[in-house]
């Protein structure tokens, strides 16, 4: 078998998710699991969201290394870790479960004449924002230009929003998506908690 089908054979059969993939010329092969999630999973308020731990990344490289060495698979450390605070978003159902979270999204080409007659600049590719389904049924990013508050400063109540602009994207658009690393310091533990273990 690959490695790719070896890893999400293992991964799976243990009953996590797989994630992510990566080879480094230095031979580090890097795993990143998630736990399983369901789209017809309502978590009960109060209850917090499950993240992968350090033991979960343990169980998941003990059984690697032994299915890797059977299937001939050479590298040097193996290591196996969550998806973190800016998890890559890779697979439709990613995006369905991050609906209404802060994104960063990087588009292969710049969406040049897409922006004529918007304030977005024809040459940009990154952007910042909420992640929205349209009507449509296709995606969208929306966010606000305003410049970011400084802590401690306090912002005119008189002084008017600055307006919300959105842009439509397909899967095919984009280079990269991911969880903005947005920390929060106010009591709340950020999205894809960080559990790892290296072999």
């Amino acid at each position: 078998m690959s490695l790719q089908e070896t890893t999400l054979q293992t991964v799976s059969g243990l009953g996590y998710d797989l994630v992510e993939i990566e080879r480094s010329a230095s031979g580090l092969l890097r795993i990143t699991i998630d736990l399983p999630w369901s789209g017809d999973a309502v978590r009960p308020e109060g209850v917090p969201e499950q993240f992968v731990t350090v033991e979960d990344c343990e169980k998941v490289t003990r059984q690697l290394q032994f299915a890797l060495e059977v299937e001939g698979v050479e590298y040097k450390r193996l290591e196996v870790s969550s998806p973190g605070i800016d998890r890559p978003l890779r697979h439709e159902q990613d995006f369905i479960r991050f609906t209404g979270e802060v994104v960063d999204l990087t588009l292969r080409e710049a969406i040049g004449a897409a922006a004529e007659g918007t304030a977005i600049s024809a040459n940009r590719k990154k952007f910042r924002g909420t992640l929205e389904r349209t009507e449509a049924g296709g995606w969208q990013i929306v966010w606000s230009d305003a410049p970011a508050v400084k802590p401690g400063a306090r912002v005119s109540k008189k002084r008017p929003p600055a307006p919300l602009q959105s842009l439509g994207f397909t899967f095919d658009e984009l280079r990269e998506a991911r969880l903005a690393p947005i920390v929060s310091f106010k009591g709340k533990a950020a999205a894809g908690s960080a559990g790892e273990a290296e072999a």
